[in-house]
């Protein structure tokens, strides 16, 4: 798996959702992006408990076509806001246990570069030449 450093130049918009599972995807819920607190004492451990790591659900949504503003929903959206993420995606559909190991790996790797990693996880599915996306997003800043 390749972590990389990226950049998001602009936000990701999505509609809020409070019904659907972050680990129970359907392909009827086309993309969907959910947002985790990281367990306090799990997100800057170099050998994190992958069970203790996930903190609360912050809030999941469904995609939005266009900017927010353009399909009236001003103020009544989610983003994964435009920054800095150490970023990592699988073309399959992940289990809970295979997205955990992989915000591990992204955590380990953040930290091996001395980066200020943030304390919230990113998830995402989407369909992207034909096929189920599984993707992670770790804000960070440089020290």
């Amino acid at each position: 798996m390749n972590i990389l450093r990226f950049n998001l130049i602009s936000p990701i918009y999505y509609f809020p959702q409070s019904n659907i599972d972050p680990f129970d995807y359907r392909e009827e819920n086309g993309e969907t992006f959910f947002c985790f607190e990281l367990n306090e004492v799990q997100y800057l451990n170099i050998e994190p408990d992958k069970n203790a790591l996930l903190g609360a659900l912050v809030f999941g949504g469904k995609a939005v076509d266009g900017y927010p503003k353009e399909v009236g929903a001003e103020g009544d959206f989610l983003e994964l806001p435009s920054g800095h993420y150490l970023f990592a995606q699988k073309r399959e559909l992940l289990c809970r246990d295979e997205i955990l190991d992989m915000a591990v790996e992204i955590q380990q790797e953040g930290l091996w570069q001395q980066l200020e990693i943030g304390k919230r996880l990113y998830l995402r599915y989407l369909f992207e030449d034909g096929s189920i996306v599984t993707q992670l997003f770790r804000p960070y800043t440089d020290r």
